[in-house]
């Protein structure tokens, strides 16, 4: 099993952070209790700007969950042909050969899902399997890679492709001031990545070699992150307990893994990780011992695009095969966590 490739896609429009810090003070200075909470949560995310499914001003137009969701629809299938496009001329692949579709998003719902309206939009075939994957939150990019993985061990000789898009700007509430809400609104871009899984007995590409994968998932955690969803759509749920969870888990679990391929963390050459934020990040950092830059991919990522929610590692994953590609032979680990709590890793050899 190998990744082929990947490849990421952004909606046309690109604001500054200081910009979209400007409008939230517009709209939301005279209900803050403390203006400048707004300020310190926006200044300190480590972003420097964001992608939008829209432009700026346009979002005071949607009055309605289905009105957003009507939205993200349409770009959910712009963003997702585009990426997929991308990945498949990257891998060499021609789109109507895929086995199978993998679709994940935590921004957005439809039926029929994104991936029937991708088969449409680029005649895949008929025949295509297709797996739409909603609720994963963050760590879905890594799920949706390992999920791919289990079905082309079982179906070597084919290709299995994941589309990511997330529109998390139409996921935010206007009159919510909690500090999670507001963190959200700083943190959080518009994005869509994808990537192609090849088969054992497919010719061979230039990615890395998935050895294994794990999946975790910690009891009675669902109240860490996620969302609660009302007649208004989607509203946040982050607590303080993330960057603790990974603090707590994360190295545990991952020693754990590694122990069972006869490796140990000294060994991991390469990380990718997800980029949920400066405190996660350095709380992953913390965790893993990791003090001389290794995270420096995801705090680059972070800092151009924000964080994507289940799209960021797959942005991560391009950014080190196209740019920053380990030397042959290396390990590297693949991982992100989101609600469930749960975590997603995946043992790659470059």
């Amino acid at each position: 099993m190998q990744i082929a490739s990947a490849a990421s896609a952004f909606p046309p429009l690109y604001y500054p952070q200081e910009t979209l810090l400007a409008a939230f003070q517009s709209y939301w200075g005279d209900k803050l209790e403390n203006p400048r909470v707004l300020t310190h949560f926006h200044r300190g995310v480590g972003v420097d700007g964001r992608h939008l499914a829209m432009p700026m001003e346009k979002y005071l137009d949607l009055n309605t969950w289905g009105e957003a969701n009507d939205v993200w629809i349409d770009v959910a299938v712009d963003l997702g042909q585009q990426a997929l496009t991308t990945a498949a001329t990257r891998a060499n692949v021609d789109p109507a050969e895929l086995g199978a579709l993998f679709f994940v998003s935590i921004s957005g719902v439809a039926s029929p899902s994104i991936d029937a309206r991708l088969i449409n939009r680029m005649s895949l075939s008929p025949r295509i399997r297709r797996m739409p994957i909603f609720g994963l939150g963050c760590v879905a990019g890594a799920a949706g890679i390992a999920r791919a993985a289990d079905y082309v061990k079982a179906y070597p000789k084919q290709y299995a492709a994941l589309v990511s898009v997330e529109t998390c700007s139409l996921t935010l509430q206007r009159d919510d001031l909690s500090v999670a809400n507001i963190i959200s609104s700083g943190l959080f871009g518009d994005g869509a990545a994808a990537v192609i899984v090849a088969g054992a007995d497919c010719p061979p590409a230039q990615g890395p070699k998935i050895l294994a994968t794990r999946s975790v998932f910690f009891p009675n955690t669902e109240h860490v992150m996620g969302w609660d969803v009302s007649e208004k759509g989607f509203q946040i749920v982050l607590t303080r307990e993330v960057p603790e969870m990974v603090r707590k888990h994360l190295a545990v679990e991952l020693d754990a893994f590694l122990a069972d391929m006869h490796l140990s963390r000294a060994e991991v050459g390469s990380w990718i990780l997800h980029t949920g934020g400066p405190a996660v990040l350095e709380a992953t950092e913390a965790s893993l011992g990791l003090r001389n830059g290794e995270l420096q991919v995801s705090w680059d990522c972070l800092r151009k695009q924000g964080n994507l929610s289940s799209a960021s590692v797959l942005c991560v994953l391009e950014e080190v095969m196209e740019h920053r590609r380990p030397t042959p032979g290396t390990l590297s680990v693949l991982a992100a966590m989101g609600p469930g709590f749960c975590s997603e890793l995946v043992l790659l050899r470059w």
